[in-house]
């Protein structure tokens, strides 16, 4: 098994956190990991992402062109990244913010409208861990209980408090997708 997958949006979205937590609970299952993560010098609004390679056997790079399966937060990533999925990969995104849904027909393509669930779950810092939850019901690449391992080691124990809430916005986002 080997998944390499691109995580992009904006700074504050959650998105170099995602990737984190991804590799941290691909390390409990004990794969092989890289994680790089690539963003603009401001904090907050600026472009943000995040390459993860999960893998049973050895892993050459952490350097890629194409991915097996991209996750999309805002316009400008699905405008650069859309063309670089494998034909047959996956391509989630959030149609918050989205005005060109994306186009190719040789790729699976999942609509997973995470913003609008944290409107529901009423807490806007949820939203990484929804679209997470969405990315593991599609891919099935790691199980729940290795990210909540993952998000426990990423978390300062002051926000262990927070583990079940995230817990909740990882199946919420589970629950989004079809299937």
């Amino acid at each position: 098994m080997k998944e390499e997958i691109i995580v992009a949006g904006f700074g504050g979205q959650g998105v170099l956190s995602m990737g984190k937590i991804l590799a941290y609970a691909a390390l409990s299952d004990d794969l092989e990991v890289t994680w790089m993560p690539s963003y603009g010098p401001e904090q907050r609004g600026g472009t943000a992402n995040v390459t993860v390679i999960l893998s049973d056997g050895p892993i050459s790079s952490p350097v890629l062109d194409t991915f097996d399966t991209a996750v999309i937060l805002n316009q400008q990533s699905l405008d650069k990244f859309e063309s670089k999925v494998k034909p047959g990969g996956t391509l989630i995104y959030d149609s918050y913010g989205i005005h060109r849904a994306p186009q190719r027909t040789d790729i699976n393509v999942y609509r997973v409208d995470a913003m609008e669930a944290t409107f529901d779950m009423n807490n806007s810092k949820t939203y990484n861990m929804i679209v997470l939850g969405a990315l593991l019901k599609i891919r099935n690449i790691v199980p729940v209980e290795s990210v909540m391992a993952g998000l426990k080691k990423v978390l300062p124990e002051r926000h262990h408090n927070l583990l079940d809430l995230n817990r909740q916005a990882i199946m919420k986002g589970m629950d989004l997708v079809n299937g």
